[in-house]
């Protein structure tokens, strides 16, 4: 399991539109944190600092620890980024507070191993990957980095299926209605040369001429 990401936060004072931007202006990201049935509390982030994290890919699944500036360390997750539509510049976080044993609904990167034991890829077969990421639902102490999808051994038509997966202690799928696929090993697309179906339906055509011996080439010219 992957150790909580640690954020330094300034507090704020004040919220609405106003405060905001002018947190913006001062190359901060405003945040708020909520939930566990506490009272929110305004923050902000220096917006380079917090963007190193996002750009990870998985700050949406990631533990963090907020060390709130003059105040508490508050952990949590973050459940919802705003971007500016048009130059998408990072304008807003909210965070959930995590209280000791929540549980947390979240996607999960998946990692693809093994490549080179999967005698399908060997022999030119192709990986259909379904899903990227698996949805779970487990504890905020015990958030996996990833899972591992282990290709050994597949063949062309075989497959990956959830109720293969190795889930870490605690959590269990959102989905529990099918044994959904996560990948497949495809058969290779095979493409013809080009010319070759022209070929042939000139020599269906008749349009290839039979060569004689030398005799026939030359009554044939004579007769010309």
């Amino acid at each position: 399991m992957a150790k909580p990401v640690v954020l330094e936060a300034k507090a704020r004072k004040k919220g609405g539109k106003g405060a905001a931007r002018a947190a913006r202006r001062q190359g901060l990201v405003p945040a708020v944190i909520y939930g566990d049935k506490q009272d929110p509390i305004l923050v902000s982030f220096d917006y380079n600092d917090l963007m190193k994290h996002v750009r990870t890919g998985r700050f949406m699944s990631t533990l963090v620890e907020v060390n709130v500036e003059g105040g508490e360390t508050v952990r949590a997750i973050a459940r919802d980024l705003q971007f500016e539509p048009v130059r998408d510049f990072l304008q807003h976080v909210d965070f959930l507070r995590l209280g000791k044993g929540a549980r947390i609904t979240v996607d999960v990167s998946c990692n693809f191993i093994n490549e080179d034991a999967s005698p399908g890829l060997s022999r030119g077969g192709v990986m259909n990957v379904v899903r990227y990421d698996i949805e779970m639902d487990c504890l905020a102490t015990n958030i996996p980095d990833e899972i591992d999808i282990d290709l050994s051994g597949l063949d062309i038509g075989d497959g990956v299926h959830a109720s293969s997966l190795e889930l870490p202690e605690g959590a269990k799928l959102t989905i529990t209605d099918r044994d959904f696929t996560i990948v497949t090993i495809a058969a290779p697309t095979v493409e013809e040369e080009p010319g070759d179906e022209d070929e042939e339906e000139g020599i269906e055509a008749g349009e290839v001429p039979t060569v004689g011996d030398e005799g026939d080439e030359a009554e044939g010219g004579s007769e010309e």
